[in-house]
């Protein structure tokens, strides 16, 4: 009994004691500093400030689209030209430099009007062979993928940072998908004769706001390269071709028009065995200049005898 009694009165202290702590230790031991430290805190809002989009192109990111405003006019419209109402500037300057060739056929048919359609031929046409690849001449946004049966057949048409748009046409097979980015010199897809079309060819555009220019102003189609690093749009002259070739020199351009461009542009045609890294070294420029000069990436394969601009 007396045992009985001690380990009753003992259980029962026992309790009392270790239930006394464990109500003590239920409470945070922290919980005074914790008030403290959120009474010295501030207000959050006062130390959240947002950041200018600008301060994140400062940071130095590398590869960011452009700005999506230009995809906004026209971006849904299944039309090859959706700026009919647009406000399109009698003149602009337009950068071209970072460009790939679309393929490197010989230009077939040039732009211009067709007497024998009796209609205007807004691009010009370039020999291939069926499948060949189709590359996108210049960074930008796929707008449109479509199938026209009595024209362009499958045709893709991509807009582009420079505001430009370019189409290519009678493509056997898409390779690339509405709202997709490209870079300049990705493949786009397959050539072929889709749509009104007598053999494989591709049909290419080259358009600024609606306006089909002619693509021969821009690229220089037999060396493979643009005529200049810009090109002027105007309302007057769009439809006129540029040509430096000095054989093809016209009454109608100036003397001096192809020695000044010939001081300022200097071509290269690879030899067999020739890499970039030697053509660069014996042009006396980087590998990256090259590439940037070409569209080319440090990984493309050259063809014996294919021109490059090295200036």
């Amino acid at each position: 009994m007396n045992l009985i009694k001690i380990m009753g009165i003992t259980c029962l202290s026992l309790m009392t004691i270790f239930g006394a702590h464990a109500q003590k230790t239920n409470k945070n031991p922290h919980s005074n500093a914790h008030k403290d430290l959120i009474a010295k805190q501030t207000n959050v809002k006062d130390q959240i400030k947002l950041i200018d989009d600008d301060t994140f192109i400062d940071f130095g990111f590398e590869n960011i689209e452009p700005e999506p405003d230009i995809y906004t006019e026209g971006w849904n419209s299944r039309s090859v030209n959706p700026y009919n109402a647009a406000e399109v500037p009698q003149t602009a300057v337009i950068d071209v430099a970072g460009y790939a060739m679309p393929h490197y056929g010989k230009m077939t048919s040039a732009y211009g009007w067709r007497k024998r359609f009796g209609r205007m031929h807004k691009g010009v046409d370039i020999n291939i062979k069926m499948n060949d690849t189709i590359y996108a001449a210049f960074d930008g946004k796929v707008r449109l993928t479509n199938y026209e049966a009595r024209g362009y057949g499958n045709y893709v048409i991509l807009r582009h940072p420079n505001d430009l748009e370019t189409v290519y046409g009678h493509l056997n097979k898409f390779l690339v998908k509405k709202d997709q980015y490209v870079k300049a010199g990705d493949p786009i897809g397959l050539g072929g004769s889709t749509g009104r079309s007598t053999g494989p060819h591709l049909h290419f555009e080259t358009r600024y706001m609606g306006y089909a220019i002619n693509p021969s102003a821009i690229f220089d189609f037999a060396n493979h390269t643009t005529h200049t690093d810009t090109y002027t749009f105007d309302k007057n002259t769009y439809q006129n071709a540029r040509n430096y070739a000095p054989e093809k020199t016209t009454e109608s351009m100036p003397k001096n028009t192809y020695k000044q461009a010939s001081k300022e542009r200097k071509t290269y045609k690879v030899k067999k065995g020739e890499t970039l890294s030697k053509i660069a070294k014996k042009n006396g420029i980087s590998v990256t200049t090259l590439c940037k000069l070409n569209g080319l990436k440090k990984t493309s394969t050259l063809r014996v005898g294919q021109t490059l601009r090295v200036k």
